[in-house]
């Protein structure tokens, strides 16, 4: 064969390569102001002084010279790290319960666990303030037990665990739900008992879920802001030091250095968790047989007992919220009224909060979605401009390391510099929008690479083929066959867009609050019943939206997956 017939053709692009590339290129330059850049500032303004001049490390050691800084730091570690030790095996057993046993009404205590998800983190903090707080139902049990006050460590400690505990119950199902019965089988042949099963065979298949539960607990609470801030008190941890540094001292110097610490933990988890995935080996393999759970009398009437517990501990938080929404005027006269709702929407101007939610919401749920979907879509399914896909690649993934306390305090750094055209974005509902995209970003991300990667790669091969435009191969194959993925997509944006706070909360005007922020005031103000009342409605509105979209998966469901079924 002739030298000339070895050498490999050459194609050229089509012309609609030119349109994925230069989409592409507008991701990266996307991702870079909004996320790179606003980290780049944090940097910069810990390095300089108040007057913008270089100061190198003295921030930092003014820092470590500031006590009260420091112990808020310390406050941060150890409440954090005794909340991931609570959480982690409350939760082991719950998952356990739901995946490895035949209790019944597994699926309704699985709904009940990711309640939590539906509200704003400080709801458990006010329904700890209701049930054990100056004026709560239960004040004197907490005396009882030598507790003298719910305000401090030991409210921060219980409401992070309400707050935490949905999240560690989601990964272990995940962790539980692999695994392979053959190995069950033998163990049963060679004799081996339940419990040394359990230590040799269940525990070790599941400790990477069980890693990287802790590492998101543990990062959850180091980062969170609202509980802190409603039910610490005068117990100081970072996220707090951050807003008062920020807010209320004017000192962007020390607070860029707070941030940069409060990043620390989440960039060290972030590390690990990486780490731990790339050792991780596959718990199914092709000749895996699915375990099915044998029904054992006495163990799944434990697990039952023990699922009735959390879960009932779980809907008295929720419940006291909105029974305290209710009350006329706690605890005097707890007859039923609509008091504190008129309160908050009308006289505490929620109502416009709401309103400006749910355009970030939904702007958040649509714009996240197809930038997310088309980004994934263009680094898997096309060709070309490979010096842009990794640096887009990284940094999709980096927003899972950021807290969204840190990334609006960046976005104050770098959209209120001075000369930045982009200054006009500046307390606009479009800013926080792009910043609630970016927060969440990576898991929306991940998501649509696994829809996409279940793909075979021969639908673009035939198109390019065939000279079809990939943006018709785009949206009349790739979308129909995903529209599952994008619904989540949706879905986790709107939810997440609805009671996030630390994220936005540098970043809001008085025309731009957001419900979430309006009960942090309404709080701050004292009008607690209020505070309630609006939480209780965020979360009844997520829990609107969360049908809504599971309608519109049905929907969706029978037009494009008609496929699927035999």
């Amino acid at each position: 064969m002739s030298e000339l017939a070895l050498t490999p053709v050459r194609q050229k692009a089509h012309w609609s390569d030119w349109i994925g590339r230069a989409v592409l290129a507008a991701v990266l330059v996307l991702l870079l102001a909004f996320l790179a850049a606003p980290l780049l500032a944090i940097l910069m303004q810990a390095l300089e002084d108040s007057e913008g001049n270089w100061a190198g490390l003295a921030n930092f050691w003014a820092y470590v010279q500031t006590p009260t800084l420091l112990n808020s730091l310390w406050n941060s570690v150890w409440v954090s790290a005794l909340v991931t030790v609570i959480v982690l095996p409350m939760a082991f057993v719950f998952a356990y319960a739901l995946v490895r046993s035949c209790m019944p009404l597994a699926g309704l205590f699985r709904a009940i666990s990711l309640i939590p998800l539906l509200a704003p983190s400080l709801l458990s903090a006010i329904s700890l303030i209701y049930w054990f707080g100056n004026q709560g139902v239960l004040k004197e049990f907490l005396s009882a037990l030598g507790v003298a006050q719910i305000y401090g460590p030991v409210g921060v400690v219980i409401a992070e665990c309400f707050a935490v505990f949905p999240h560690a119950v989601m990964i272990l199902v995940t962790a539980l739900a692999l695994a392979d019965a053959r190995l069950y089988e033998a163990a049963d042949a060679l004799g081996t008992g339940a419990v040394r099963q359990f230590f040799t065979i269940t525990l070790p298949g599941a400790k990477y879920g069980l890693i990287s539960a802790a590492l998101v607990s543990f990062t959850l609470v180091v980062t969170d802001f609202g509980i802190p801030k409603v039910i610490g008190g005068n117990f100081n941890m970072m996220a707090t030091d951050i807003f008062k540094l920020v807010i209320g001292q004017q000192d962007f110097a020390k607070g860029a250095v707070v941030a940069l610490l409060l990043l620390s933990p989440a960039v060290l988890s972030f590390a690990v968790d990486r780490y731990v995935s790339r050792r991780q080996t596959a718990m199914l393999t092709a000749r895996a047989v699915a375990l099915r759970p044998k029904p054992a009398r006495w163990r799944d009437r434990a697990l039952l007992l023990y699922c009735l517990l959390v879960s009932a501990l779980m809907l008295a938080m929720l419940g006291m919220a909105v029974f305290a929404s209710f009350a006329s005027f706690w605890p005097y006269n707890l007859s039923p009224s609509l008091h504190h709702y008129r309160l908050g929407l009308v006289d505490g101007d929620v109502g416009e909060g709401f309103i400006n939610s749910l355009k970030m919401a939904g702007g958040t749920a649509l714009f996240g979605t197809v930038l997310v979907f088309t980004s994934a879509y263009l680094l898997e399914k096309t060709r070309g401009l490979n010096g842009l896909r990794a640096p887009v690649q990284a940094l999709a993934i980096v927003p899972m390391a950021v807290p969204g306390l840190v990334l609006g305090l960046g976005y104050i750094f770098f959209f209120n510099m001075p000369g930045n055209p982009l200054h006009g974005l500046y307390h606009t509902l479009t800013l926080l929008t792009l910043c609630t995209i970016v927060h969440f970003y990576t898991t929306g991300h991940l998501t649509a690479v696994t829809a996409l990667k279940s793909l075979d790669a021969e639908f673009e091969a035939v198109s390019a083929s065939l000279k079809v435009p990939f943006y018709k191969t785009f949206w009349r194959v790739t979308v129909p066959i995903c529209t599952p993925a994008l619904i989540d997509i949706a879905r986790y944006f709107f939810i997440n867009a609805m009671t996030t706070i630390s994220a936005v909360v540098f970043l809001y005007s008085p025309e731009t609050k957001v419900a979430s922020i309006a009960i942090l005031n309404l709080d701050e103000a004292g009008d607690i019943g209020a505070a309630a009342a609006m939480a209780v409605l965020i979360a009844a509105i997520s829990a609107l939206a969360t049908a809504l979209f599971a309608l519109l998966g049905a929907w969706a469901g029978r037009r494009t997956q008609a496929w699927r079924r035999p």
